[in-house]
């Protein structure tokens, strides 16, 4: 049985204000008119919280994103914004329609407080958090006393919320706060720094954790549970020194063992991750953004993924992935199958196309021919049929956000960083169950001297591959910027050139600047 019922309920309209000046607003009595018959019953409050969830992989009321919610530049959801931020400058993406997509700042490392994507990304978070806002303004306590139920909803909004706040901190590094006691006014919100938003999330998921968010085995699919706030901690903690708070490797460690202690198992079939019908890899996926083809149709989300990665100029073809057609958006730099080099076949992610591709892109970044494409996500189902028509309605694959392949690196990471909790033995061992399930035996396995920091981070590059990590990962690394490591146009020449610091945060938007002078950007 498909479990995606909870998240395919039809959404309505939640009518808010938020903390930016381009987010629409209503006249308050067809505000309130509107709130009163959402929040007017539990089933309301329910498909007000499936809005929540959706606003990270739509962008508005209608099939495809009719009826926009806000406008942007690129016209597209968070998940295809965040995933460019994540993926584009980095050694793991090639961008092809360098200009069409509007792409160029961020495959070159060279973009500014005008970046159409880095505004699109950021409004989209704020969009997020303005709507978990509004759900908490009437899932207050005293509602919640008078249904138990939406106690579990008030605590799922909080989670996204902190995911949103969390995707701020991790992007732009500060920003605005706006929660639910603020009201509806003109005001201007104050900035967080890095530290501020740190506390706030981490305090928000502790809290949530020990009051309303339900076990995993509980929960209709696509639900946030207990372990999705418990890895979205240990994500922030693996990273806080790069957020300023301090080293926390102790806490990563704590919070990788109570999911790995929660009953999650590796799927054995790296590829079903990635499918069509991964809504039913929950052993492995601890939260996922849900798309369908039906209910959330969208052009960006998974739909831009699966086909951005297949090709229209070469021989691959679409069919293969469940597509009726391949959008040739872009490719890997050649740094990424290098770290595959001597296990092209028996590495069972080593998932690229290489028929008449050159690794290499020694030419021009988008020149087509160079740089393999990806076969990597698939529409397919798991007895081989197209989910839906991609041409008309596009994918339905869902985004693993948190999985246990990654919460097995953390682990081994934050042990190597000096975090206590667990012995370089359990490190050694979790690295090794990866790759077990990689190359489906003991080949793959690594011996204690080869357990190092960097070969964490080549395996973190094997795995997780297009899943928005590379970024941060590079970033805690100290190897984003400057020159220590230099990949293949990086800073926009061919073999790759030290870049400066400051792109190791976004820009606020421009426009954000001019409305709220508590914001500045260091640097741009």
């Amino acid at each position: 049985m498909n479990n995606k019922l909870f998240l395919l309920v039809t959404v309505v309209c939640c009518m808010l204000t938020a903390c930016t000046n381009d987010l629409d607003q209503l006249p308050q009595t067809q505000s309130q008119t509107t709130a009163d018959v959402v929040y007017g019953s539990e089933q309301g409050y329910k498909m007000a919280l499936a809005k929540l969830y959706a606003s990270f992989v739509i962008v508005g009321q209608e099939q495809g994103g009719g009826n926009a919610d806000i406008t942007s530049n690129n016209g597209y959801d968070f998940l295809r914004g965040y995933f460019n931020l994540q993926e584009a400058p980095t050694d793991e993406m090639a961008g092809t329609w360098l200009s069409g997509d509007k792409i160029e700042g961020l495959t070159y490392m060279m973009w500014d407080a005008n970046d159409p994507w880095v505004a699109d990304t950021y409004y989209r978070a704020y969009y997020s958090i303005a709507l978990c806002n509004e759900f908490l303004s009437h899932a207050t306590e005293a509602a919640v006393s008078e249904n138990s139920n939406l106690a579990a909803f008030r605590a799922e909004a909080r989670f996204l919320r902190a995911l949103a706040y969390y995707f701020v901190l991790d992007l732009f590094g500060k920003g605005p706060f706006v929660d639910e006691s603020m009201g509806v006014g003109a005001y201007t919100p104050q900035c967080y720094s890095s530290t501020q938003l740190f506390d706030f999330i981490e305090q928000e998921l502790k809290d949530i954790v020990a009051n309303g968010l339900a076990e995993s085995n509980t929960l209709e699919y696509g639900r946030a549970s207990k372990a999705a706030a418990w890895a979205l901690l240990a994500k922030m903690y693996l990273n806080a020194e790069t957020y300023g708070a301090g080293a926390h490797y102790d806490e990563c460690i704590t919070y990788c063992k109570q999911i790995l202690a929660a009953g999650y198992t590796l799927e054995s079939d790296y590829r079903k991750l990635f499918n069509a019908d991964n809504h039913l890899r929950t052993n492995e996926i601890i939260f996922p953004f849900v798309v369908d083809a039906v209910h959330t149709v969208s052009w960006g989300a998974t739909t831009y993924i699966v086909c951005g990665q297949c090709g229209n100029s070469s021989s691959q073809d679409p069919a293969k992935y469940g597509l009726t057609g391949g959008w040739g958006m872009f490719r890997v730099r050649g740094e990424l199958p290098e770290l595959f080099s001597g296990n092209e076949t028996t590495d069972s992610r080593f998932m690229f196309y290489t028929d008449g591709q050159e690794q290499w892109l020694n030419k021009a970044i988008d020149d087509q021919s160079q740089g393999y494409f990806g076969e990597k996500f698939s529409n397919l189902t798991d007895t081989g049929e197209p989910a839906s028509n991609t041409g008309a309605v596009g994918a339905s694959i869902d985004f693993p956000v948190f999985r246990l392949a990654d919460v097995k690196l953390m682990l081994a990471e934050s042990v190597l960083r000096g975090g206590n909790g667990a012995t370089r033995a359990e490190a050694l061992a979790a690295v090794n169950d990866v790759r077990g399930r990689a190359f489906a035996g003991n080949d793959g396995l690594i011996n204690e001297a080869q357990l190092t920091l960097q070969f964490i981070l080549d395996e973190r590059g094997r795995e997780l591959y297009w899943e928005c990590c590379r970024r941060t990962d590079l970033i805690r690394y100290g190897q984003f910027t400057g020159g220590s490591y230099k990949w293949q146009w990086k800073g926009g020449v061919v073999d790759g050139r030290a870049t400066d610091a400051k792109y190791n945060v976004y820009p606020i938007p421009t426009a954000e600047l001019s409305a709220n002078p508590n914001l500045k950007n260091d640097n741009y």
